[in-house]
């Protein structure tokens, strides 16, 4: 695991420290646990766009018809 540096503004940082108290944790684990669900999102909406764009591909080709070889062969 690797370690970063980060500023915040003191009171931002002792609020943070508090509610990782109040949950039983460490303001380092929140951050973690932040940066997870944040890189988990974008996941999920990259997931969304390629299966929009599949879903919007398969409307506009033909899978169910037999194309000939005349049609095969155009150019």
């Amino acid at each position: 695991m690797r370690n970063i540096t980060l500023s915040a503004d003191e009171q931002l940082i002792a609020a943070g420290r508090a509610e990782a108290a109040a949950r039983n944790t460490t303001l380092n684990q929140l951050f973690r646990d932040w940066l997870s669900e944040l890189c988990r999102q974008r996941d999920v909406r990259e997931k969304a766009v390629v299966s929009n764009t599949l879903d919007r591909l398969e409307t506009q080709l033909r899978f169910d018809q037999k194309v000939t070889r005349d049609e095969m062969n155009q150019r």
